[in-house]
């Protein structure tokens, strides 16, 4: 939890939110550039009971408009919604309601406090199955649009949180809490999505919280011209199957950390998570878990090998389900790749949660070996699927199919920097073959002549 008093601002972690799909860490705005957020359905909830003073719910309202001049508001890109409550829930306006900065500022503005009880927990309620729906402009759940709630209260509730904002976190949505002056700060921790140093913050008293929007105002924006790398959550789903064979599963573990040793590995740009199905499913470590190669690498050597069927549709639903989910590790905006590994025909059906995968925006790979069909890799490929599925009969080969990969998962913010390492590589690996030719041919030509001096 950060104490605000005065000058401390916290919040830092809505810069990872709304976030460019193409730029990591904060970038100083420099004049002439326009400031841009990630397209974010956003809804404040804001708690207006008796204990909050009139002039007092003025400041929250300055916050809430502060906050507000920070977006880029629009249909396409952030909705914003305000939820008020006390004993009872009133929705001021829905995500759907106003699509201008301006038509937003002059609906916070009207904004009247209830001047009643606390009850937190029920405006969460209204909150997760009313504010986001679809009827209230929220948008389908997808990597590119962020869900997020922000909270602020002065009390302690009157019916419990714990359970409901368990369940906002489990739907993907972010919740930041903020308290003021005499909350109950375990009701923060309650509420608020982990880690919670970045999403609960306090302050003093309503005089500060004006103090928070400036530091929304730049975790919000991402200037146009940023630099950096693209945040990449990659999860392989590898099959384990008896058909694959312990001596072939030895290569495909190789073949996984040849992919790896290509990514930027850390919180913030690349994390990498391990799925491995046979007849069930087992997740082997989820995103975020390590954040070194070396880590990621040592366990995917110490995986075990399950040895027996091959349900490819249970494996791909566990990913839809819950490897790219937040309480799984997976970061709200962050590009989502699937690489399907597999060696045989699938024992169940696969069509609905491969294009469900693809619906939801994830990049979508297929691998096939040996005795895959290749209708069904293209069937989890995305499009267009000749570059996203992969196929070879034979197991010895699939390292080749790792540098094609190389090239199309590729972190860089520049798809040109990609290209030119995955160049430069290859470029290497031909020098090195053929420097290691000259050195046979000369080691021959030197035997030759010592048998001669002989």
């Amino acid at each position: 939890m950060r104490v605000i008093s005065g000058t401390s601002l916290g919040l830092c972690a809505l810069l990872l939110l709304l976030q460019s799909p193409h730029g990591l860490g904060l970038v100083p705005q420099s004049r002439g550039h326009l400031c841009r957020t990630r397209p974010t359905d956003l809804v404040f909830v804001v708690d207006s009971s008796r204990s909050v003073r009139p002039v007092e719910f003025e400041k929250i309202k300055v916050f809430l408009s502060q906050v507000i001049e920070s977006l880029d508001v629009g249909p396409n890109a952030t909705r914003v919604g305000v939820v008020n409550y006390a004993s009872s829930v009133k929705q001021e306006f829905p995500l759907r309601a106003h699509g201008s900065k301006a038509a937003l500022l002059q609906a916070v503005h009207r904004i009247q406090p209830l001047s009643t009880g606390t009850m937190t927990g029920l405006a969460l309620q209204f909150a997760i199955t009313r504010a986001f729906s679809d009827a209230e402009g929220g948008r389908n759940r997808s990597p590119d649009i962020s869900k997020v709630v922000i909270v602020v209260t002065d009390g302690r509730p009157q019916d419990s949180v714990r359970e409901v904002s368990a369940r906002a976190r489990a739907s993907g949505i972010e919740l930041f809490a903020i308290g003021v002056g005499r909350v109950d700060k375990a009701t923060l921790r309650q509420m608020a999505s982990e880690p919670q140093e970045e999403h609960v913050d306090y302050v003093e008293s309503y005089s500060v919280i004006e103090k928070l929007s400036k530091k929304f105002q730049e975790a919000f924006c991402v200037c146009n011209g940023g630099s950096g790398s693209a945040a990449t959550d990659l999860v392989f789903l590898i099959d384990g199957s008896k058909s694959v064979r312990p001596e072939n599963f030895e290569l495909v573990k190789k073949f996984i950390n040849q992919i790896v040793d290509t990514l930027d590995v850390s919180d913030r740009l690349a994390q990498v998570g391990l799925v491995q199905y046979s007849s069930s499913v087992r997740q082997e470590f989820p995103l975020g878990r390590f954040h070194t190669k070396k880590d990621i690498k040592a366990a995917v050597r110490n995986m075990s090998y399950m040895e027996k069927g091959t349900m490819t549709g249970a494996a791909l639903k566990y990913l839809i389900d819950n490897s790219f989910t937040v309480s799984s590790g997976a970061r709200p905006g962050a590009q989502k790749v699937g690489i399907v590994f597999t060696d045989g025909r699938s024992q169940d059906y696969i069509n609905d949660a491969a294009r469900k995968a693809k619906d939801l925006g994830f990049k979508m790979f297929a691998v096939g070996v040996g005795n895959a069909v290749e209708d069904e890799l293209r069937e989890i490929a995305s499009e267009p699927v000749a570059e996203h599925y992969f196929y070879s009969a034979d197991f010895k080969t699939i390292n080749q199919i790792g540098k094609k990969l190389q090239k199309k998962i590729c972190v860089e913010e520049d798809p040109c920097a990609c290209e030119a390492i995955v160049t430069f590589q290859a470029k290497v690996e031909g020098l090195l073959q053929a420097l290691t030719r000259k050195l046979e041919a000369v080691s021959k030509r030197l035997a030759v002549l010592e048998n001669r001096i002989v």
